[in-house]
């Protein structure tokens, strides 16, 4: 049973928490950071005018640090205004060098940049410091508790949105399944559990209202192709929309569009949970979510043939900007009975593109298009229009890191989670003769070693082709005539144009990558996992090589010597202490 402890405390504490990295967000039940800048501003007046402002739930962790249950946007709100993110609503900035923390963070140890403008006065920098918040700690929690906890404070009111209400403290397979779906599909994917500081780099800036947040609205592809509004990642729209797919494929039958199948889908002991949890045990969670991805690949694949289009200008005859996450809905499912169903693969992309352009005039869109009868015709419709553009396919390999958004999500990834990535454009020196660089594949295998030290349930990703800096993307597309595809902060080169230069085929260049690690001395067991999940990615035609470092239960050595990741870098210890703690990742 958790207790609860309540006590007030300043914003100059919480800050302090914050710098400490004490405060962290456990993804399985909280939201991304959704306010807007008035909301933020509203609530720093608030504070400045000595208002009341709700409590701060948290639950202590077995470490001593805080896992943030209610009050995430209030918390990152005030923390970042400390950090100089955003001004009050009449232009002032606080002042850092008012506040020892802070400015520690910024000038010794730049975690942030100071934002230059109007300052607060130093008698209103006091007066926010010393604000005192209500703050309740539940000790002793448990996962269950918490969840249960979370999901009576968000179904209170009005607070969340229809799909955010249907998550909240629901921890099925199947909210698991969409949740994490979402996450991968809009590119915020990460670990389930991240400190409070990292939740810009998973969160979403919309055109208007730009935070600094890392994903951006428009590139991400419901927004990109035009199914939704940037405005609809807010309140969830695109997870909606997956649940909705999501239990037509999995449950065998298409489901009816509307809210009343859904809520009954998400609530535990209502039958239509039960039935597509069952089909869900079956189906298997890894296969649909492969699946779909696959399906959302080749769906991009026709919208970029010959010339790009969104995918909205595609299906609709008349200009607009209206979302279609319905329309969108019975063509994914169409595409998805196509390609797996029937076991086939697309011929003519160019074809497939023609066949549904004006969708829209040959399919029922009305309000009579959400029974699942007319579902299923508007669903046999698209397959009659795209059928003749397919042939059969032999069963396909997509069930690893290999479609292009399993790359993208690697790749943003390694931003935020350094010591479990590492990206790498290549063999080739970017210099005019082309010459190999004979170390980097050495350094990729002390890397592999260092990565599955990480401890245990740790697993981490290496790729090959992909470049970290924009100028080095600028000078392979000098020299390879090749066009990198941006992803997050990085660049998409790939390995196929280093094959042509070597007058190889990407066949025999990822077998250079294999045969490597083979006669590597990596200790054994790591190193016949790794050659068992080693893959190599089409990606757009570029490929990329995905070398995936499965959790491993012990040390491993490179040539009998131990090797870690510190940040974003491979080092050496040999030092015995730190070899004993290295171990003690794995006993513990």
């Amino acid at each position: 049973m958790a207790e609860l402890d309540s006590q007030p405390k300043s914003i100059q504490s919480i800050y302090s928490w914050y710098s400490d990295n004490k405060l962290w967000v456990n993804r399985r039940y909280q939201r991304k950071l959704v306010w807007t800048l008035e909301e933020k501003q509203k609530l720093i007046e608030s504070v400045l005018k000595g208002y009341p402002i709700p409590a701060i739930l948290l639950a202590e962790r077995e470490t001593g640090d805080y896992e943030v249950i209610d009050g995430l946007q209030r918390l990152h709100s005030l923390v970042s205004f400390i950090e100089t993110a955003f001004p009050t609503l009449d232009g002032e900035f606080f002042d850092v060098e008012q506040f020892v923390t802070a400015n520690t963070r910024s000038v010794d140890e730049g975690a942030f940049s100071i934002s230059e403008g109007e300052k607060l006065s130093p008698r209103e920098v006091g007066k926010l410091l010393d604000y005192s918040m209500a703050v309740s700690v539940m000790r002793g929690a448990t996962d269950e508790e918490i969840d249960d906890v979370f999901s009576r404070i968000n179904t209170y009111g009005h607070r969340l949105s229809d799909q955010e209400r249907r998550q909240a403290g629901v921890g099925d397979d199947f909210s698991t399944l969409v949740r994490e779906l979402a996450c991968e599909v809009r590119g915020d994917a990460s670990s389930d559990i991240l400190s409070l500081s990292q939740m810009p780099s998973i969160s979403i800036d919309l055109p208007l209202t730009k935070h600094g947040y890392e994903v951006q609205a428009e590139d991400v592809f419901w927004v990109a192709q035009g199914i939704l509004r940037s405005t609809d990642l807010r309140d969830s729209m695109d997870e909606q929309c997956i649940a909705d797919i999501a239990a037509s494929v999995v449950g065998g039958s298409i489901v009816e569009r509307s809210k009343t199948i859904l809520d009954r889908i998400y609530q535990p002991g209502e039958s239509e949970n039960e039935r597509i949890t069952r089909c869900l045990d079956g189906y298997g969670a890894e296969r649909f979510a492969a699946e779909f991805k696959f399906c959302l690949q080749e769906i991009e694949v026709v919208c970029g043939d010959e010339s790009i289009q969104k995918l909205r200008s595609i299906l609709f005859s008349k200009t607009n900007t209206n979302p279609f996450p319905a329309v969108f809905a019975i063509l994914c499912i169409a595409f998805h009975e196509m390609l797996f169903g029937e076991s086939k693969k697309i011929a003519d992309y160019g074809a497939v593109k023609t066949a549904i352009t004006n969708l829209d005039r040959r399919i029922e869109t009305g309000k009579a298009s959400t029974s699942p009868a007319e579902r299923r015709r508007n669903v046999d419709t698209i397959k009659g229009l795209i059928r003749p553009h397919l042939v059969d396919s032999e069963p396909r390999d997509i069930y690893g890191d290999h479609t292009s958004l399993d790359i993208d999500n690697i790749i943003r990834r390694s931003e935020v989670e350094a010591p479990h990535y590492e990206l790498k454009q290549g063999i080739l020196r970017l210099g005019p003769n082309r010459e190999i660089d004979p170390n980097i594949i050495d350094k990729v295998i002390k890397t592999i070693c260092a990565i599955a030290n990480n401890g245990k349930e740790r697993a981490g990703t290496i790729l090959i082709g992909v470049a970290d800096k924009e100028a080095d993307a600028n000078r392979i597309r000098s020299l390879d005539q090749t066009e990198p595809r941006r992803a997050g902060q990085r660049y998409v080169v790939g390995v196929r144009r280093e094959a042509t230069v070597l007058g190889e085929t990407p066949e025999r260049y990822f077998g250079r990558w294999k045969e490597a690690i083979r006669n590597s001395n990596l200790t054994p067991s790591l190193k016949d996992s790794v050659l068992a999940s080693l893959a190599y990615a089409d990606y757009y035609g570029l490929g990329v090589i995905v070398i995936r470092v499965p959790e491993q239960h012990d040390v491993s050595l490179l040539d009998g010597r131990l090797y870690v990741r510190e940040g974003d870098d491979t080092v050496e210890i040999t030092d015995m202490a730190r070899s004993l703690a290295i171990g003690r990742r794995f006993h513990a």
